[in-house]
């Protein structure tokens, strides 16, 4: 699959197997190329990582990075999407193009504070109607992100 022809999500140093699964397999169905920045917080040969994808690992295209320095760099900077609980920018507000990167943090920390700093133009949220509630699960977020952008692009039809 060409870069340019895809959406990407980006998982930085994910740490929680069925998150990684469930998004591997959101991935497929969508044709979207999955990036795992290492290092992880599991070994791919996980039990639960492989549940949560079922049989479908065969059908995701899977790239390793060995660092984020190293992923960043390959990179056009226009081109990425930091999604994050410390802004308000709606991911709403994104205009996504296919060919976009779509970066999640790890599920503890989420994106290096210095990283949201630099690309804080480029930071967006899932805005939480109640304020006691942070996130959503990082499955989820990356689920309703993707589709908003495939959306956009009129990648998903109406039934």
């Amino acid at each position: 699959m060409d870069d340019k022809d895809a959406f990407h999500i980006v998982l930085v140093e994910p740490e929680i197997p069925p998150n990684t699964g469930s998004i591997a397999r959101l991935c497929g169905a969508t044709n979207t190329v999955l990036h795992l920045v290492h290092p992880l917080g599991f070994s791919t040969d996980d039990k639960y990582l492989k549940r949560a994808g079922l049989d479908y690992w065969k059908f995701i295209d899977i790239r390793h990075w060995d660092s984020l320095d190293s992923f960043l760099k390959a990179q056009e900077e226009k081109r990425l999407f930091f999604l994050t609980t410390k802004t308000s920018r709606s991911y709403t507000n994104a205009a996504f193009r296919i060919g976009d990167y779509l970066v999640f943090g790890k599920e503890t920390k989420g994106l290096p504070e210095a990283m949201l700093t630099l690309y804080a133009d480029r930071c967006f949220t899932l805005p939480m109607a109640n304020p006691n509630i942070r996130s959503l699960n990082l499955a989820m977020t990356a689920g309703i992100v993707l589709y908003e952008a495939l959306r956009q692009n009129e990648k998903i039809g109406s039934q």
